[in-house]
């Protein structure tokens, strides 16, 4: 193997769930070059990793064009020119899959499935969902290509542009100074998907008790959540405060997952930052509505927490719909402040 291409352009999470993949990989074949192929945004998060030659970044929206035949044709040309020997495709939609035939590498992988996956890769496993995390099911498609006795990274080791991490370090120190305050709580109340949010109510009920305890809180938000962020802070009372820091919008990528790197604890939603942090082995206290830890995305390590609610109707959905199907959104009302509290107090200041 001398030019190996791993294809996935789903979420963020996704992407950093892939790095175990990745790694299994780069040591199994120490000589090859490895590139990663990830979504429009992505690529600044990856670039620094030393196993990785090449991170190239795919314009999935609609308003690109990438949909269109020409493109994909063009695309298709793109990868060809590169050479690759080997083809994973961890994305399991049909676009990626024509993308996988087109590259014309000799080996290609996926998942069992479509039609269209059987025509377009030579190698197929089963993705196993429902049974594993998905961490295990992006190393299932190393089975075809590596001996059975090869050994496989479980755990995604992200490793940051260095300007990140010392803007990230030198953050933690200003707020040390301030009040002599040093444990670091993060809050993370915005998602993509409207019924993954917990109660603003919520988060600010955190940042309010953190607060008085004496913690620094910092506030996450990316685009689109900025109103969310403004309503968690609103109602904690702390705006002014010098122990709230709102972040919502001030930070790139990289430098997001390097401040979330320095945390004491964050609480967060089933999200993308979510991986971030816990990959970096921060404290995490998550979060889950409508989706559930059978779904094989929870956050992994003896400091990560998972708080739900028993009811009928979870999950509703891979990632959940933007409003409740049945109206009530318990799955979020429900969770108990106190017993997040506890959890959280005790990462805080163990």
């Amino acid at each position: 193997m001398r030019r190996i291409a791993v294809w996935n352009t789903a979420f963020l999470g996704d992407a950093v769930l892939t790095l175990p993949l990745l790694q299994t990989l780069a040591h199994a074949f120490p000589d090859a070059e490895i590139d990663f192929y990830v979504r429009k945004g992505l690529a600044p998060l990856f670039e620094a990793h030393p196993l990785l030659h090449a991170v190239y970044e795919y314009d999935k929206r609609r308003t690109s064009g990438s949909n269109r035949l020409s493109a994909v044709l063009l695309m298709g040309r793109e990868l060809r020119r590169r050479g690759y020997d080997l083809w994973i495709g961890a994305h399991t939609s049909p676009r990626s899959a024509l993308l996988a035939r087109l590259s014309n590498a000799p080996v290609r992988v996926g998942y069992l499935g479509s039609p269209v996956s059987a025509l377009c890769y030579n190698r197929r496993v089963s993705r196993r969902f429902g049974e594993l995390h998905e961490i295990e099911r992006l190393l299932e498609l190393a089975n075809p290509v590596l001996p059975p006795q090869a050994p496989r990274e479980h755990w995604p080791e992200l490793v940051l542009p260095r300007a990140a991490v010392r803007k990230a370090e030198a953050f933690r120190v200003s707020l040390e100074k301030v009040n002599g305050a040093s444990a670091l709580l993060g809050l993370h109340p915005g998602s993509i998907w409207g019924t993954k949010r917990w109660l603003p109510s919520g988060f600010a009920e955190m940042a309010r008790r953190a607060a008085d305890a004496g913690a620094h809180v910092l506030v996450f938000a990316g685009p689109g959540e900025e109103g969310v962020a403004r309503e968690v802070i609103a109602l904690s009372g702390l705006d002014g405060s010098p122990l709230l820091h709102d972040l919502s919008c001030a930070l790139t990528l990289p430098e997001l997952a390097a401040y979330l790197g320095t945390l004491d604890c964050y609480v967060t939603n089933d999200s993308g930052p979510m991986h971030l942090a816990w990959a970096q082995r921060t404290p995490v206290t998550a979060l889950f509505g409508p989706t559930v830890r059978g779904l094989g995305f929870f956050p992994r390590g003896e400091t990560a927490s998972v708080f739900e609610v028993a009811l009928d109707c979870r999950p509703c959905g891979l990632h959940g719909p933007q409003r409740c199907p049945r109206g009530h959104h318990r799955c979020m009302a429900d969770i108990d402040v106190n017993a997040v509290w506890r959890d959280v107090e005790r990462k805080l200041f163990r």
